[in-house]
C-alpha cells in the first residue's frame, strides 16, 4: 500500500542520518496521513489524506 495521499499526491521524501561522526546512512521522512471519510454529492467517499489536505477538508465542511 502506497503511502501518498489520495488529494495531493504527497509522498514519502528520502535523505540521510548524519551521525556526529559525519557518516551518512538512508532514511525515510514519510507523510503524516489519515483515513479520513466525507461527503461527496451524497456518496460517502474513503480517502487516505496528508494532514494539510485533511485541515482543508474540515475547513471547507
Amino acid at each position: 500500500m502506497a503511502r501518498r495521499c489520495d488529494i495531493c499526491g504527497k509522498g514519502p521524501l528520502s535523505g540521510n542520518n548524519v551521525s556526529h561522526a559525519n557518516k551518512k546512512s538512508p532514511r525515510r521522512w514519510l507523510p503524516n496521513l489519515r483515513k479520513v471519510e466525507f461527503d461527496v454529492d451524497g456518496y460517502v467517499v474513503k480517502a487516505r489524506v496528508c494532514s494539510k489536505c485533511y485541515k482543508k477538508l474540515r475547513k471547507s465542511q
